[in-house]
């Protein structure tokens, strides 16, 4: 029997925000074809039921600081399977290339010849304050809004933060939920005790949980509640429209609920 080459090929693809049906009909279709699936631990574990019988599944998750593996070795074993099995894809959360590291990983396997595609997702900044029923932008309310990450790689605050915090733009923080405290001394420091606050755990899925205060409030909100990550925090004017919207985020719950029973 002839042996058919194996084609190296990556495909990075965005699972969404959470809600299983948030995904690209294009990241079904790849994770269809995958031969290889490594897959993050925020991703809507049903999507796997997508992949082929004969797929390989590997979990290569980190929460809360546990590795199950460093990012090199995650960088080489999409390298090592590529040329083992075929198409690889790499299955993130959220869209890949907003603080998902997917530029890096193809950039690694580009080195080695690989050839490499994105399929973008729905990214959690946009999509988990849109089911709450918060516009990130509204005419008179918010012109812009910043997406930042809350921490950086060196386990500090993000320096953008002390800008965001004097424009009037809409501010989402992602991974920003162990630096709240020094998050929301940055925006009293600049007069904003007042603004509305969200804090919005495992946004678009049955167990989400909602909070919302102002920045002088909220963390007493997020102790009430016992929020935690993952989370978005969301600082901006714009929240205080939530309550005029949100009967779509409620029916939004209601069908997912209706699906999950």
């Amino acid at each position: 029997m002839k042996r058919v080459n194996v084609v190296p090929k990556l495909t990075v693809v965005g699972a969404g925000p959470g809600d299983e049906e948030l995904i690209t009909l294009k990241g079904i279709k790849a994770i269809e074809s995958a031969n290889v699936i490594l897959y993050d631990a925020l991703i809507n574990k049903q999507l796997l039921k997508y992949a082929s019988q004969n797929a390989e599944l590997i979990y290569v998750g980190k929460r809360k600081g546990c590795y199950r593996y460093q990012q090199e070795q995650i960088n080489e074993l999409i390298v090592q399977r590529a040329f083992q099995k075929g198409h690889v894809v790499r299955l993130k959360g959220g869209d890949p290339f907003i603080f998902g590291r997917g530029s890096e990983e193809i950039d690694y396997v580009q080195k080695f010849g690989v050839e490499s595609y994105v399929v973008p997702g729905i990214t959690s900044a946009l999509a988990v304050p849109a089911y709450q029923g918060i516009p990130l932008t509204k005419r008179g309310s918010s012109e812009s809004f910043w997406v930042i990450t809350g921490t950086t790689k060196s386990h500090e605050m993000s320096n953008d933060i002390l800008l965001a915090a004097q424009s009037t733009a809409t501010v989402v923080i992602l991974m920003g939920m162990g630096k709240l405290t020094q998050i929301m001394e940055v925006f009293s420091s600049f007069g904003k005790q007042d603004v509305p606050v969200a804090i919005i755990q495992n946004g678009t899925t049955p167990e989400e949980k909602f909070g919302v205060g102002t920045v002088k409030t909220i963390e007493d909100i997020v102790r009430e509640k016992s929020l935690s990550n993952p989370a978005i925090i969301v600082v901006g004017e714009v929240v205080s429209q939530r309550s005029k919207l949100n009967s779509l985020a409620n029916q939004i719950h209601l069908n997912a609920n209706q699906n999950v029973a």
